[in-house]
């Protein structure tokens, strides 16, 4: 059964008028829904079809009379039989209408009567007897309830299968899961010198999402405090990014940490691609064209030195910690603080992109520096590409010291130049 809207109203053919055009109209043009325009002044038994009167216990203005409206509603009713009907009258003492109305009226009913009231109101009894719901679009005064009915029915349908072409069109909106929408552009990329936001240049789609999440939020938290407070967020990215809005630090993961197997190489080759993926959009040159290759995974968890971490069994970082001489760091001995031969070495630190400043990465870093101290030894070392921004900053912010520039004997031809970083666990 097709949904339907009526319109109880003094003004039929005006919102004929509007709600005959643009999505709504071609949706009842092509079937999709039904509306109805009921004139109420059709229905009075008063020889001038006068429909108000002046009010008992004086006053300014007049009142709408129950007996037009009641039998302008029977009228419909008797032709919508078998419908879960829903009779509102708009109202400016009603609930404030708001997208969970709509969800609801949608969902719970197939017809909606609306009930356009004028003048100082309509006869309390005919509310009494005859509404089932009473709605308003906010503090605030109309002279009609037309513009308020319309808003409601076009909020609504708009819910109806088939009248957008797809519900991301409504989804993703103000409002449908308790935020405003994120800001939208189109052409030209730049205007009167205003440039669009990069990242949605960038064809990054997970990006993206995060970017617009990320302003929702943000839009939601300075524009509307009273819808931001009610929030809930669904995910843990969302999560964090409300905890950080609200001065709150996001709570840390909890990592479980293990030695790599086989099995785990298809996650473990996943995590690597999205971190080469950051640092080519980051312009960095590191970790590109393949490498680190399968190979040296493989290689890796045969000598047991790679380390997998894991949030509640999902993939979350990698390391390698190797406990024997690093050819490419033996190579530079003369740089290196601490006793010769006494020390550790970090390879291959990366994380998901679901778990990036979350602080895995100094977690991983601190997890090496206990097997270090397990061991006996006196230092941990690793490098980096000097352009690797985020794994410079890591490093200083983890006590690494630079000792100066190796070169690496990797595939990476025309960029093997890496900043070589030591920490000193004990004299």
């Amino acid at each position: 059964m097709k949904y339907r809207v009526d319109f109880l109203t003094l003004f039929p053919s005006s919102i004929e008028a509007m709600m005959g055009k643009s999505i709504i109209g071609r949706a009842a043009e092509a079937g999709t829904i039904e509306l109805g325009y009921t004139q109420i002044r059709d229905y009075s038994e008063n020889k001038q079809m006068q429909v108000d009167d002046y009010p008992y216990g004086g006053g300014w203005g007049l009142v709408m009379n129950a007996q037009p409206l009641k039998s302008a509603l029977d009228s419909i009713k008797n032709i919508s039989t078998n419908r879960k009907t829903r009779v509102i009258y708009l109202s400016p003492c009603g609930s404030v209408f708001n997208q969970q109305h709509a969800k609801r009226l949608k969902n719970d009913y197939d017809h909606l009567v609306l009930i356009c009231g004028h003048y100082e109101g309509i006869d309390e009894r005919f509310i009494n007897a005859c509404v089932d719901e009473e709605i308003s679009l906010g503090d605030f005064v109309l002279t009609g309830g037309e513009i308020a009915a319309m808003a409601v029915a076009d909020s609504v349908l708009r819910l109806v299968d088939g009248v957008l072409a797809d519900e991301e069109c409504y989804t993703g909106e103000s409002h449908w899961d308790g935020l405003l929408e994120y800001p939208q552009y189109t052409r030209p990329e730049v205007w009167e010198g205003r440039q669009v936001p990069p990242v949605l240049l960038g064809g990054n789609h997970e990006k993206i999402c995060k970017w617009r999440t990320l302003q929702q939020i943000h839009r939601t938290k300075t524009r509307r405090a009273d819808m931001f407070a009610k929030f809930k967020a669904s995910d843990e990215f969302q999560k964090n990014a409300v905890e950080k809005l609200s001065g709150k630090k996001p709570k840390r993961p909890e990592f479980i940490c293990r030695r790599a197997e086989k099995s785990d190489l298809d996650a473990i080759m996943n995590i690597k691609n999205q971190a080469s993926e950051r640092l080519k959009e980051a312009g960095v040159m590191q970790w590109q064209n393949g490498t680190p290759t399968k190979e040296l995974f493989i290689e890796d968890i045969d000598t047991g030195s790679g380390w997998i971490f894991e949030e509640n069994g999902n993939p979350a970082g990698y390391l390698s910690v190797k406990t024997d001489k690093d050819t490419d760091y033996e190579k530079y001995s003369s740089i290196w603080p601490g006793v010769e031969g006494s020390y550790i070495a970090v390879h291959r630190i990366m994380t998901s992109n679901d778990y990036v400043n979350l602080g895995l990465a100094s977690e991983m870093l601190e997890f090496a520096e206990d097997i270090c101290r397990g061991m006996g030894r006196g230092s941990v070392r690793i490098d980096t590409h000097r352009d690797n921004k985020a794994m410079l900053a890591l490093l200083n912010k983890n006590d690494y010291v630079n000792c100066g520039s190796i070169e690496l004997d990797i595939p990476e031809k025309n960029d093997r130049m890496r900043e070589a970083f030591c920490k000193l666990l004990w004299s």
